[in-house]
């Protein structure tokens, strides 16, 4: 599956980085995963698979059943309990950091990126700060990860309250986070890694679409003349103004709140 990732510069060093919204894709994944507990229990002793497989389907049944879970809470009448959780999770989910959000988009499906970045950027640029990203996603994210996983047993605890127990869900959450950001940082540093030596032969007389083309790169670099323009709106001095952001998220199918939360990062 081919993936577009879109990367900008907000203000200074500090970048933007974002996949664009694929609603099939979405819709995909959604049809594949399991939905009762009868259909997980056949998936799994109908085509017997590694284990690693078997608990992919596992967390990929448990995702799905905890975002059902969010989106009745979200439709839950105001000032009654459910309704005050979702709050509550509104203000912890605003802690999770843009860039978590960014490669948990990479699925282990995405086999190809094509990114989209200013004209007036270098394409090498463009490329190390994608394996920065990858690279300090893997060390956080592991990190992170397993202390997380070291966190649940202590959350059983509170299972005795007569409350729904939210340091389980949470911690459990901030697991499953954490694992497929890990995961995506892995499968990211992978894509932009292959065909380096592509970069070693602006010397052949072949273009750069001739060698991605005949080495089967799993990554493409596309300068964006949109972009740049996009990206001139306001002061410069100050960053990408809102205005801007709004502009580019509409016109590269990006997630307004997660490129807002580079935004306000600044």
């Amino acid at each position: 599956m081919k993936a577009r990732l879109v990367v900008f510069p907000i203000k200074g060093r500090k970048w933007c980085f974002a996949r664009s919204v694929d609603p099939a894709a979405a819709d995909s994944q959604a049809a594949h995963t399991p939905s009762t507990l009868r259909d997980l229990w056949n998936r799994i002793s109908s085509n017997p698979k590694p284990l690693n497989a078997n608990a992919e389907l596992l967390l990929d049944f448990a995702s799905n059943k905890m975002n059902k879970a969010w989106v009745g809470l979200e439709k839950a009448p105001e000032g009654t309990l459910k309704n005050k959780l979702y709050g509550l999770g509104l203000r912890l989910l605003a802690r999770v950091k843009p860039s978590e959000i960014f490669l948990k988009s990479i699925s282990k499906e995405v086999s190809k990126v094509h990114v989209a970045y200013p004209s007036s950027l270098n394409a090498r640029l463009v490329r190390r700060r994608l394996r920065h990203v990858a690279l300090r996603g893997n060390f956080i994210h592991k990190k992170y990860f397993y202390g997380s996983v070291s966190l649940l047993p202590f959350t059983f605890a509170f299972s005795v309250l007569p409350l729904p127990n939210i340091p389980f869900f949470w911690i459990s959450f901030r697991t499953y986070s954490h694992w497929q950001a890990l995961q995506g940082s892995e499968r990211l540093l992978r894509l932009v890694s292959d065909c380096i030596e592509t970069q070693k032969s602006d010397a052949s007389n072949k273009s750069k679409d001739e060698i991605h083309k005949s080495l089967g790169c799993p990554w493409v670099l596309e300068p964006s003349e949109e972009l740049e323009k996009l990206l001139c709106i306001g002061d410069a001095n100050d960053g990408v103004n809102k205005n801007a952001v709004s502009d580019i998220c509409k016109t590269f199918h990006l997630n307004k709140n997660d490129i807002l939360k580079f935004w306000d990062s600044m």
